[in-house]
């Protein structure tokens, strides 16, 4: 079997291999299944990054809260516009559009940006989270739903009903624990 150098280099070859890979299983799996204590954990990383992105939220959008506190709905949208074009991926702007339009009573308008912001992240509708606005939805979602019904039976071939309906299962299904 060994008949020359080259067999004798390839056997030589996988036993090192094989004494490596024993010794590497070995190392992995010889701490008896305890935590390395060197660095932070997944879940304190997780939280760390949650923080600080809701203090980034908080900090971006303290000029349209503030401007929303004043009475100034429409500076305030104009000023949402402009940060969820610079920030189209982030869902607060929509959410905080959202709460404005239904404040300025515009519900359909509510509705759409409340389905944009709750895509783009579902910690608004959790109720454990603390962006939640779970409670803003369901109203909304509620009393959406009673007026889209008596208009659609007032006039059942719009189409943009229809589609304000779809929104506002969309956010109902949301609310009862569905996902996308």
């Amino acid at each position: 079997m060994c008949k020359d150098i080259f067999d004798k280099l390839c056997w030589l070859f996988l036993l090192v291999v094989m004494i490596s890979l024993v010794a590497l299983l070995y190392t992995n799996n010889g701490n008896g299944g305890e935590k390395r204590a060197g660095g932070p954990s997944k879940a304190l990383e997780r939280e760390l990054a949650y923080q600080s992105r809701a203090e980034l939220i908080t900090r971006l959008y303290a000029p349209v809260e503030k401007l929303r506190k004043e009475g100034n709905n429409q500076t305030a949208l104009l000023k949402l516009d402009e940060l969820n074009r610079k920030y189209p991926a982030e869902a607060h702007g929509y959410i905080l559009q959202g709460e404005i339009l239904t404040g300025m009573g515009a519900i359909d308008e509510a509705v759409s940006s409340y389905v944009q912001g709750v895509k783009l992240n579902g910690d608004y509708v959790d109720a454990k989270s603390p962006l939640s606005r779970r409670s803003e939805i369901q109203h909304l979602v509620d009393e959406g739903l009673k007026n889209v019904g008596q208009r659609i039976s007032a006039n059942p071939d719009n189409r943009s009903l229809a589609a304000l309906r779809q929104k506002l299962n969309y956010l109902k299904s949301r609310l009862a624990g569905g996902c996308e």
